[in-house]
């Protein structure tokens, strides 16, 4: 058992080379921001949509609601950059 403990210790902490490479990592993080966006705009902009056909007033709020998303696809990409 402590023949491992060292093979056991590189596995965890990733000392000799990294899964996934840091490029690529930081395409699936911005890909998955901006597919978790996309999904949360689905029902929001059909909502939006209903609620300024019925109320002309209500368009700020709706287009308020529909930008709301991509903040997370922004905040994502200055992620990446900052680091």
């Amino acid at each position: 058992m402590l023949e491992t403990t060292p093979e056991l210790a590189n596995v965890v902490l990733q000392e000799s080379s990294p899964a996934i490479p840091s490029a690529s990592a930081a395409a699936l993080a911005v890909g998955l921001a901006a597919f978790g966006a996309g999904y949360a705009e689905r029902g929001i902009g059909s909502a939006a949509v209903g609620a300024v056909a019925e109320d002309e007033d209500l368009f700020v709020t709706g287009l308020i609601f529909t930008v709301l998303p991509e903040t997370l696809v922004i905040l994502a990409l200055v992620t990446i950059f900052l680091v």
